[in-house]
């Protein structure tokens, strides 16, 4: 309950029933060595500001705001034990936070992300599309040291136009670090830097506890990497070119998720996380397009439902074992691992969807991440 975000409260339930009578009866059939106590009334004052107990009866109404019945469905009667951290997704909340993007991670799913990669005290978490660093942060308050990057040199330095209503530009201090500055944990914070995702810079000694991301869909934040239109060629001791210029390439989502397992496979310590969010187009969906890696094995897979058509899988991978040389998705054979290609073309359908429910007059927004 200390990690919890999903639940409100715990309780040990001692007594249940549709009506008052039922609960009483299986209240009265409780057994009394678990109480500790006699049946209500209990013996002893009661002490409202400082009680060794509390007790609570829970009314269950249902699940539609818009249909409540006069009378509760179910009622539950218990001693409280601990209560969840919800408050976490309140005072974490997007709304207050000082620097915030188009795509920013909601608080409850930044904490949900973490808790499945188990993320603990003095852990590092690395973020290789960091954005505006929720996942950081959500990291951070948990006591893991936590650092990223990300292809966006403007997110990464907190500068150009601002994701506010009402506020054209980036003020001079909206970055990352304000942001776990402004929730206590400025201490846990390593460092971000610009960095192709498909390029890596980590030198192979590079090792992180988990690593918790959320790639762009193409959708909000478009999927892209450097690289050259020119075919340079270069002998074999020569590490620049100086007719070479960078330029901005498409990255495909099959070579994002290629590219992001092996990277966690070389870089994360044994029994360390992969915590991932997949973009996946509903009516096609199959347990097949799920990325696999040899040193990777699948925790779980949790379904966000975006709109009728779209959702995103939130994945978790645990490390087993160190890669070997074949250990690279770019060079299996096998067609039962090898990285499903039909992820490249979420956005045509994504928008293709969109344009059906255009069509049906049906204009809400459905949310798709990134």
């Amino acid at each position: 309950m200390a990690r919890s975000v999903c639940t409100k409260s715990a309780f040990e339930l001692w007594g249940h029933g549709k009506t008052q009578s039922e609960l009483r009866k299986s209240l009265l059939s409780y057994p009394q060595e678990n109480m500790a106590m006699e049946y209500l009334p209990f013996e002893g004052t009661v002490s409202l500001k400082s009680p060794q107990h509390i007790f609570c009866l829970l009314e269950d109404y249902g699940t539609d705001p818009n249909n409540i019945p006069e009378h509760p469905n179910y009622i539950y009667f218990g001693r409280w034990i601990a209560d969840g951290q919800r408050e976490l997704i309140r005072s974490h909340s997007v709304k207050n936070r000082h620097f915030i993007g188009n795509t920013t991670m909601d608080a409850g799913l930044s904490f949900i992300m973490a808790n499945h990669a188990k993320v603990k005290e003095n852990d590092l978490v690395f973020d290789p599309f960091v954005g505006t660093g929720s996942l950081l942060v959500a990291c951070s308050q948990f006591g893991a040291y936590v650092c990223g990057t990300d292809i966006d040199y403007n997110t990464i330095h907190g500068k150009g136009r601002s994701s506010r209503k009402n506020q054209k530009w980036r003020g001079p201090d909206e970055n990352i670090r304000a942001n776990l500055r402004q929730y206590g944990t400025e201490r846990m914070y390593v460092d971000v830097m610009v960095c192709d995702a498909s390029k890596p810079v980590w030198r192979k000694a590079a090792l992180f506890d988990a690593i918790i991301t959320d790639p762009p869909y193409g959708i909000r934040e478009s999927t892209r990497r450097t690289g050259s239109h020119k075919d340079i060629t270069k002998s074999p001791d020569c590490i620049y070119v100086e007719s070479h210029v960078p330029v901005s390439q498409a990255y495909h989502l099959s070579d994002i998720f290629t590219d992001l397992l092996n990277f966690s496979a070389h870089h994360l310590v044994m029994g360390g996380r992969l915590v991932y969010w997949l973009p996946i187009y509903r009516p096609e969906y199959s347990e097949r397009m799920v990325p696999l890696h040899p040193c990777l094995r699948l925790i779980s897979n949790c379904e966000q439902t975006l709109s009728s058509h779209t959702s995103r899988r939130l994945i978790t991978m645990l490390k087993i074992k160190e890669p070997e040389e074949l250990d690279s998705l770019a060079h299996l054979a096998d067609p039962c691992v090898s990285p499903y290609q039909g992820h490249n073309s979420f956005r045509e359908k994504y928008f293709s969807g969109q344009n059906k429910r255009c069509g049906k007059e049906d204009n809400k927004s459905d949310g798709a991440g990134k």
